[in-house]
Formats: C-alpha cells, structure tokens, sequence
C-alpha cells in the first residue's frame, strides 16, 4: 500500500470513525490551528489538551487511545505532537496498528494501518528520528542560550508559580490533612514543585 494515500483509499481504508488528537506545550499557546486542520482532514472529533511533550501524563491522549476501536483513524497534526521520543511514537502507533486503527500523520503525510508494507514501518522511523533530532537541536540551542544569559548576569530562570501566600495557604490546608496531591491539583502544579516550595518557605523562615 503506498505511504499518501488518495481520498478513495482513505474511504477504503477507514471502515470506523476518524478522531483528531491536538496537544500544545503550555496554557498561553493556541489549539485552534490545529483544530480546524484536523477537522478539514475529516476528523469527527477532536480531543485536545496542554501538556508538554516531555511528559507521557496526557489524560486526554489515553482517553483517545481507549476510545479507538478496529477500523477508526486516528489523525494529528504532527508526530511530535502524538509522541515524546520515537520509542513513544512506535509504542503508540504499534499497539494501534495492532488493534486495526490507522493511524495519520498531515504534515508528513503518512498513513499507517495493518495493512503497511516494510518500507512505510521504515519511514516511520526515519521520520520519527527526524522530529526527535530537532527537538533534540531546539534543546541545545535554548540551553546555549540559557548559558550564555547567565555569564551576562541577564537570566533569572523561571518566574515564581506561587505567590507567598498561596505557599502558605498549601502549608494550612497540608497541616490540616489534605493530601499533598490534592494540594498541588487544585494549585495547578506538579507535587515536586509544591515540595519545592514547600521546602524552601522551611528554609525561609529558619
């Protein structure tokens, strides 16, 4: 089967429903774009979320996975925007492939199913070791960047998440018995974060 199938083929091919995946890095980015790209491609719906790559806690990326069915299509923008490295990339799209759901990559225009000869599962690393690689670039570049800011006296590394008193308000309601994980979810942080903080307001005031 070739790797860009025409829109005959994709008929064909996709017997069950196409569902759209879209996933941006942080809360001040936009979805929209790869929304309305998804919804042209023919997507039915759309399951979308802001949560960095970096990380494989994507609730709405594992509702998708569970709602797939043999003979849907799953669709995304972008590989990196489905996977946080290429052994995620082949451990998402195998286990799909395996359960008869397609899986369909826009921007490099590529088409998987169980139906795939040799040559499109090749490509599916080739094109996976690319994103991965540039990514891999973008990190050392800002990490240049973060370097040489520093020898300038100019960084000032992340801005603080919590205010003082939201720090001691978590401190309040921890002493109280509410579970640290509660805590940190209602804040909007990770739990390392609220220990972070937690520790360093100890530090503070000793």
């Amino acid at each position: 089967m070739p790797l860009n199938l025409d829109l005959a083929e994709q008929k064909h091919v996709v017997a069950g429903q196409i569902v759209g995946y879209a996933r941006v890095s942080t809360d001040d980015q936009n979805l929209d774009r790869q929304v309305d790209q998804l919804k042209a491609a023919g997507a039915f719906a759309v399951y979308t979320e802001k949560v960095s790559g970096s990380t494989r806690n994507r609730p709405q990326l594992d509702e998708v996975l569970r709602y797939l069915r043999r003979g849907d299509q799953l669709i995304v923008t972008s590989m990196d925007r489905l996977a946080r490295s290429l052994v995620d990339l082949h451990a998402i799209v195998d286990d799909l492939v395996s359960r008869g759901v397609s899986v369909k990559f826009l921007r490099e225009g590529q088409v998987y199913s169980d139906h795939a000869d040799p040559i499109a599962k090749l490509m599916l690393g080739v094109m996976g070791s690319v994103a991965e690689f540039e990514r891999a670039i973008i990190r050392e570049r800002q990490a240049e960047g973060i370097a040489k800011a520093k020898k300038r006296g100019v960084y000032k590394g992340r801005a603080r998440v919590l205010t003082d008193e939201q720090v001691g308000e978590a401190r309040r309601r921890i002493a109280e018995g509410v579970p640290k994980a509660k805590v940190a979810r209602d804040l909007g942080i990770g739990r390392t974060t609220l220990y972070e903080y937690l520790n360093e307001s100890k530090k503070s005031e000793g």
